[in-house]
């Protein structure tokens, strides 16, 4: 209710500050960059929706992580206003172009935050974060005359239910490679989106050549515990599962991150465990070495296959997400299970 409130009594004031900078404002500033935009407007359907820009956006606001590191990835950084919800530190060659890019929080921004960022886009991964009871609804935005953007990632799943969401078709990396060249489209750099595009394609070939690993088991721990968040079988992890030839040991389960007891991950004796490696504190076992002392010292996991072995594959948060990162997930699992000489 006090976000409903303030957003009555701030409106005016708000659809002042935004509509000259927001892409489907009005006005001789807008006039002007569309003069020097062309090709735009620029239009793309997205989630069932329309997300449309008079003009390369100035002001983004981007929600979540993932979608972050896509704009920077484009060479974007510039006209990123703020950002919010990190898991990771970043990669190297995307963290100075983060420098000045403003933190408007670590984890869920405030509604209020976000306007007050002047956005003219918002950008989010997840509809946990652009959709009831997250942020905002894109509705909400809509009315102040600001355009969204969700991951079409997340809009192919189920989000109906708890938890994050069921998905009834195997994602892939084209969902991903298409929220890349939307966003490119969306601030007209369509060059850039399709040489990013490339390089994630190629890297994704080089790192899976040769490889198949079909008798052996993999399963994926993102965080917690006490009832640890075990990954399904069709989402980023399965894109790497399936990348790589190998097998997912909860392949029978369409929830994208289930929470399982550690009698059944037991029973299961994975080949290989692919540990979350979180810099957040909002669970337990969030670090991969918190995980790996978990697995070695609790009396239902210490005698699993991979954890005797030590077949440990630790990836970041983003690259066990639909993001680009996951790219870099199929390369490290990749490396490590010729390492572990569990492929062909």
């Amino acid at each position: 209710m006090r976000l409903i409130a303030w957003h009555r009594l701030a409106l005016p004031l708000v659809l002042g500050l935004l509509v000259p900078l927001a892409g489907c404002g009005a006005g001789a500033g807008s006039e002007e960059r569309q003069r020097s935009a062309p090709g735009f407007p620029q239009v793309v359907d997205n989630c069932g929706q329309r997300t449309e820009v008079e003009a390369p956006p100035r002001r983004v606001v981007s929600l979540n992580q993932g979608s972050t590191e896509i704009l920077l990835a484009l060479g974007l950084a510039d006209r990123i206003a703020g950002t919010a919800m990190w898991t990771d530190p970043l990669p190297e060659d995307l963290a100075a172009a983060n420098e000045g890019v403003p933190r408007l929080a670590d984890d869920r921004p405030s509604y209020e935050s976000v306007l007050a960022a002047e956005p003219d886009l918002v950008t989010a991964s997840f509809e946990s974060t652009l959709g009831t009871g997250g942020v905002a609804t894109r509705e909400q935005f809509a009315e102040l005359g600001v355009p969204s953007y969700l991951s079409p990632a997340d809009c192919v799943k189920d989000n109906s239910g708890s938890g994050d969401g069921r998905r009834n078709e195997p994602l892939t990396m084209e969902l991903i490679y298409d929220e890349v060249r939307d966003l490119a489209r969306l601030f007209g750099v369509e060059d850039r989106g399709e040489r990013l595009v490339a390089e994630l394609r190629g890297r994704m070939d080089r790192a899976t050549r040769e490889l198949a690993a079909p008798d052996t088991s993999v399963a994926y721990w993102f965080a917690n515990s006490e009832s640890p968040y075990i990954a399904g079988c069709c989402g980023a992890p399965g894109i790497i599962t399936r990348e790589l030839g190998a097998e997912n040991a909860f392949d029978d389960t369409r929830a994208e991150w289930p929470q399982i007891n550690w009698e059944v991950v037991a029973e299961r004796d994975p080949d290989a465990l692919v540990l979350g490696d979180l810099t957040r504190d909002s669970q337990t076992a969030e670090s991969a070495r918190a995980k790996i002392e978990f697995l070695e010292s609790h009396p239902v996991t210490r005698n699993m296959t991979a954890v005797r072995e030590k077949r440990y594959v630790t990836l970041s948060g983003q690259a066990m997400n639909p993001t680009i990162r996951t790219v870099t997930g199929a390369e490290k699992v990749a490396a490590k299970l010729r390492e572990f000489r569990l492929s062909e």
